[in-house]
């Protein structure tokens, strides 16, 4: 309560330093005129000094008109001595961390002169930052600034140099930014915005304004640029321009002997240079001037092959030459250019399924724009922009240089996109180009979402690439969703044909099978009909053929038979005791028992009667004068 400490953690480190001395925990914490003592009747707050005479001095003054509970005179033998307070400190020193430890009763100076010794830095150099209560000098007194134990400091040192390390790091971030180079033409007070990264040279940036104003290098004045900019082949990263723009000016250099001709045919100027030793026009390959830059022509054309052939008649083969041309012009990393028609590029890109389907990026060159090789190799060569063309994009190109290219690309235009789109790019003038037509394709048409013209940033280009592809992307999704939902459906259908069909099949197998099966009962039927006829024909026949049945006053011996059926029926006949056992049988079969199906058995002894010889008289068989026999189904 009397500290305001409220971490029990840090509470308890206290008392562990102080050997578990309440009082003296406390007194290390709180400042010294609101310390406590220990008296010998308790513990007693003073209000004066807590240490010294005078502190003895007031208390025994205040006691006779205090209103406290608690005594006010201390004895001077009885006041515990303070112990000193220690303080940890951590300082971070770019990518060094110290650990100091200090008594509350040193310095902020103190702490200085320990840092001086461990990192190698005067003390006069040090900022000493992180302190809660705002910046500090080094005579203040570390307990005055009520620290808790543990402290986290940093310093600075802004009048020393960074280190090598630092300084090559901040370079190579420096290689990855862009430049914005503001040139401005002498002569016609014209203004070029230029986009460069840091990693490209000064003799590129040089060229490249030779595109633009038809001045060779060798004959460019130039105005703005940093002093330590001593050499071509530097970096701009290193040049020390101003980052992130930066503005120059070039004009044309004043030569020495200079002669020139005006032809009738041509209004180019020709600009000759003579020297005493007669190398210039030797070692004009040293500066990195070409033939046309030493005579300052300035049409492109004359250095570079056709984009594309004029009239051609197959739009892939005419691709293939942009390609190949644009490759040697540029280098290989550019958009990969989708080769074919226009048409083929949509079929490509927009009628595939929903998931697959792609922006079509149409990229229209016109060499004698003054943007286009600057727009070519800054911007559409960037890693960033091919990357992302690549990903999102299938990308188309054109060349509009030559008239009959160009009627035939607004024929193209006016057929897929109207006459509107289609007389946007014929009222573009020549220095508007190149021009970069993104186009999202719909249900019913094909849309223009955007018209990028050559006079852009790479960062401008990528972010109206990105605006694009989320309009795209939403017009996407909605896409994908219904494509499913009628995926869905036809998967719905096609299911729900298949179990018709299966239930048609399940329904014809099963009434072939009742008609099989009705078919075979019928012909069981029949089979059995005929048994039945069969079986009651010969029992007829049977019937005809037995021997008349005698009468029992008969003076032949007579042998008197009592068959029991199965069913527990009897039937009886007399037969003469010289009839032959097949008589019996015969009867029995009359009766729908034949012997085949069934066995005849006697019962004293038992016997099976259908085995004996049925040639043998009923005598001979001991079958008289009267016997039961019974009916057995044969197994």
């Amino acid at each position: 309560a009397c500290t305001g400490i409220e971490n029990i953690d840090e509470a308890i480190t206290l008392l562990e330093q102080n050997n578990w001395d309440l009082v003296a925990a406390i007194n290390g914490v709180i400042p010294q005129e609101n310390g406590i003592l220990q008296s010998e009747y308790g513990v007693e707050t003073l209000h004066g000094p807590a240490y010294g005479p005078s502190s003895h001095s007031a208390a025994a003054s205040s006691a006779p008109s205090s209103s406290s509970a608690f005594r006010h005179v201390v004895p001077a033998r009885q006041i515990v001595e303070r112990q000193p307070r220690m303080l940890d400190f951590r300082v971070e020193y770019r990518d060094r961390n110290v650990d100091v430890v200090l008594e509350d009763s040193s310095t902020v100076g103190d702490i200085k002169h320990i840092l001086e010794n461990e990192l190698q830095i005067p003390a006069s150099k040090m900022l000493l930052k992180g302190w809660k209560t705002g910046d500090v000098d080094d005579s203040t007194v570390l307990k005055s600034l009520h620290l808790p134990k543990n402290n986290s400091l940093y310093v600075l040192t802004p009048d020393l140099p960074p280190p090598s390390s630092s300084h090559s790091g901040a370079l190579q971030e420096s290689l990855n930014q862009n430049f914005m180079l503001i040139v401005t033409h002498r002569e016609v007070q014209r203004e070029y915005n230029l986009n460069f990264s840091g990693s490209s040279t000064i003799q590129e940036v040089k060229r490249n304004v030779y595109d633009l104003t038809s001045i060779p290098v060798r004959h460019q004045l130039w105005e703005g640029w940093p002093s330590s900019a001593t050499d071509d082949s530097m970096t701009l990263a290193a040049s020390g321009l101003t980052f992130p723009c930066h503005r120059l000016t070039v004009g044309r250099r004043s030569s020495p002997v200079q002669t020139r001709e005006q032809s009738e045919e041509q209004c180019t100027d020709v600009h000759m240079v003579s020297d005493s030793d007669g190398d210039d026009f030797e070692d004009a390959t040293e500066f990195g001037v070409d033939d046309g830059e030493m005579f300052g022509v300035a049409s492109s054309a004359l250095r570079k092959s056709p984009m594309m052939p004029e009239n051609a008649e197959n739009e892939g083969d005419a691709l293939l030459q942009f390609t190949a041309e644009f490759s040697s012009r540029y280098g290989d990393c550019h958009p990969v250019y989708f080769i074919g028609s226009l048409e083929a590029a949509f079929q490509e890109a927009f009628y595939g399924k929903a998931r697959d389907r792609k922006l079509l990026a149409i990229y229209l060159h016109h060499d004698e724009s003054v943007l286009t090789n600057v727009f070519c190799s800054q911007m559409l060569c960037a890693e960033s922009i091919v990357s992302y063309l690549s990903q999102n994009f299938i990308t188309w190109a054109w060349d509009m240089t030559k008239e009959a290219n160009r009627a035939r690309f607004l024929t193209m235009c006016t057929r897929h996109f109207g006459s509107v789109v289609a007389q946007t790019i014929r009222t573009q003038k020549t220095d508007q180009f190149p021009l970069f037509l993104i186009i999202m394709g719909k249900r019913s048409s094909n849309e223009v979402l955007n018209v990028i013209q050559g006079n852009t940033t790479v960062d401008e280009l990528m972010m109206r690439l990105m605006a694009a592809m989320e309009i795209f992307s939403a017009q996407q999704q909605e896409d994908i969703k219904d494509e499913d939902e009628r995926e869905a459906r036809e998967n719905v259908k096609r299911e729900q044909d298949e179990a018709y069909r299966i239930s048609l099949e399940a329904d014809r197998a099963k009434r072939e099978a009742q008609e099989r099966e009705m078919a075979e009962q019928f012909r069981l039927e029949q089979i059995r009909k005929e048994q039945e006829e069969e079986r009651e024909a010969i029992r007829l026949s049977l019937e005809q053929s037995l021997p008349p049945e005698p009468k029992e006053e008969s003076t032949e011996s007579v042998s008197k038979l009592r068959i029991r059926t199965p069913s527990g029926e009897f039937f009886e006949r007399r037969f003469l005791a010289s009839s032959k056992l097949q008589v019996v049988f015969d009867f029995v079969a009359s009766k729908g028992y034949p012997w085949e199906e069934y066995k005849l058995l006697g019962t004293f002894p038992r016997r099976d009667v259908t085995q004996l010889d049925p040639n043998k008289s009923l005598l001979e068989v001991k079958l008289y004068p009267q016997e039961t026999l019974f009916l057995e189904a044969k197994e």
